[in-house]
């Protein structure tokens, strides 16, 4: 499959592989004969290239290899930015670009963090307005109390045991609800044959990134064999308690989720705070997993505290996100995507926090093509 004529240099005959079976097996669903669509940036892209090759926009288009027309739709560009490009390796196994070196990438779009945002996370807290917000907000705080009390993270000093055994725990929870609601208004997309607004993907890197908290965390301590099985029965209950959930008040499962990230972030606080104070001083020099240190983009030398602070800086996102999709009906817009190109979009309701800092606004349907 050739690529477009404005990224390559050199004439490239020799250098791209033409998968001719391919593309005879699907050429009856091309515009026209020659033509081929290709997603830069995109598990979706279909070509293998020499390292010369090098994708120069971000943007899908119907490009016909003897003809130099312009795309359809000039003004509509394409930014698949929830799938990360990656030089080394292809989120599907396709080897991109030549690379001496395999290093395995995050293909999906998340937050990297300068020291100046995650320093600057606050507590913040949401007002209960409303049967549903108080409905969300006292099931948050007795779950927490709950939890407090069953872990017996009340009493003593706060250890590092103390800490990992709560954050794994509750990393195999928070990694559900963003994945569920993903899931389940993207089966409500197909049903009704129409676009998400850009909901579904800024849900689905909330479940990716908690679950890159929690592979974070094993790496510091394997949980035995009683732990597991009570995160098995937790998930499988917690699962279809908020998959009905969602399905009958999306509104009520938001709230939840904004209050229970706000509950996070506290928590965070008052580990950093044992951290710079208390018994979890070793974790200042500590060094930080290699996994977190490639997920995050931190520096070689990051500690533990490094650490904190970013998933810290990633629960304060989750919270301002699922608050602001709680205060949305369902069929609005996103508003924490770059724009929307569509004739009848409607108008993107504000964040109920002005600024969100550090959450890259790539998340859901940049472009109609991403839908």
């Amino acid at each position: 499959i050739r690529p477009p004529t404005s990224s390559y240099t050199e004439d490239p005959p020799e250098q791209t592989t033409m998968i001719r079976s391919s593309v005879a097996s699907f050429s009856h669903l091309l515009p026209r004969a020659g033509s081929v669509m290709v997603l830069h940036n995109s598990p979706l892209a279909f070509a293998v290239t020499s390292p010369s090759f090098k994708p120069a926009q971000r943007s899908a288009r119907l490009m016909s290899s003897d003809s130099k027309e312009q795309p359809k739709h000039p003004n509509v560009v394409h930014d698949m930015v929830h799938f990360k490009t990656s030089t080394n390796k292809h989120p599907l196994g396709i080897e991109k670009l030549s690379a001496d070196k395999k290093v395995w990438d995050n293909p999906m779009q998340h937050s990297v963090w300068t020291q100046e945002e995650v320093n600057s996370v606050e507590k913040t807290h949401v007002e209960a307005k409303g049967v549903a917000d108080y409905i969300a907000y006292n099931t948050v705080k007795f779950a927490r109390w709950a939890f407090d009390t069953a872990s017996f993270y009340k009493w003593g000093p706060v250890t590092t045991d103390k800490v990992l055994n709560r954050a794994i725990f509750l990393e195999t929870v928070a990694g559900v609800p963003g994945m569920c609601a993903g899931m389940i208004r993207h089966l409500r997309s197909l049903r009704r044959m129409d676009r998400d607004h850009g909901w579904i993907h800024t849900l689905l890197e909330e479940a990716e990134n908690e679950r890159m908290h929690l592979l974070t965390f094993v790496k510091l301590k394997q949980p035995g064999p009683l732990f597991r099985s009570v995160v098995v029965l937790t998930q499988g209950v917690f699962m279809n308690f908020f998959f009905f959930a969602y399905l009958l008040h999306p509104k009520i499962c938001h709230r939840f989720v904004g209050y229970l990230e706000e509950e996070a972030v506290k928590t965070y606080t008052d580990i950093l705070h044992n951290i710079d104070h208390g018994t979890l001083g070793q974790w200042k020099t500590d060094p930080a997993p290699q996994i977190a240190i490639d997920y995050w983009k931190m520096s070689q030398d990051a500690t533990m505290r490094d650490l904190i602070l970013a998933v810290r800086a990633d629960e304060a996102s989750h919270r301002d996100v699922n608050h602001t999709f709680a205060s949305l009906k369902p069929n609005e817009v996103n508003p924490y995507i770059f724009e929307h190109v569509l004739s009848d979009s409607k108008p993107a309701a504000k964040p109920v926090h002005a600024e969100r800092r550090g959450q890259t606004a790539s998340s859901g349907d940049a472009t109609p093509a991403a839908q």
